[in-house]
């Protein structure tokens, strides 16, 4: 995936027959998605540009119809596959907000400036998030995002400053 676009959701399944997807939403505004919202299918190979048409909301799933997309067979291949949003149609972020994508692959230093590791992912557990981070050993390991614990997250030095509370590098 692109540096310029934002996973938004994983394309699960059909729906009807008319080309109308079932979609995972992976992003914290599920009703992000409206009519005119410009999204790309990212295929692995390349990025097809599509246009929402029609936005339903069903349990925990989006429904979506793009424009042109009018029969099955046209879209049911790219089952499985990622939904991306350029950066300019992305939910604006708060204050001390930030893209998971943005922070992976930042060095991980404690309160002293020493590097502990790479944060390698984001874990999103409900509760809060929980970094993964490749420790300079090789080891893994897991620190929760939480005020006592993840001080300062830097997306544009890529750099993440932690307390490692008791426990956490055993």
């Amino acid at each position: 995936m692109a540096d310029d676009k934002l996973r938004v959701g994983v394309y699960t399944n059909t729906h009807g027959v008319h080309g109308e997807i079932k979609v995972y939403p992976t992003t914290d505004d599920v009703k992000r998605f409206k009519k005119g919202l410009p999204l790309y299918l990212d295929t692995g190979k390349q990025e097809i540009p599509l246009k929402v048409e029609r936005v339903k909301y069903f349990k925990n799933m989006v429904i979506l119809k793009f424009e042109g997309i009018d029969n099955i067979n046209d879209i049911e291949r790219y089952k499985g596959h990622d939904l991306l949003v350029s950066r300019e149609h992305a939910v604006p972020l708060a204050e001390d907000e930030y893209f998971i994508c943005d922070a992976i692959g930042s060095d991980v230093v404690d309160e002293n400036g020493v590097k502990l590791g790479v944060l390698k992912d984001v874990m999103q557990t409900g509760a809060n998030d929980v970094f993964v981070i490749t420790l300079t050993n090789g080891k893994e390991a897991l620190f929760p995002v939480i005020p006592d614990c993840v001080k300062d997250v830097d997306t544009d030095a890529k750099k993440i400053t932690v307390h490692v509370m008791k426990g956490l590098l055993d």
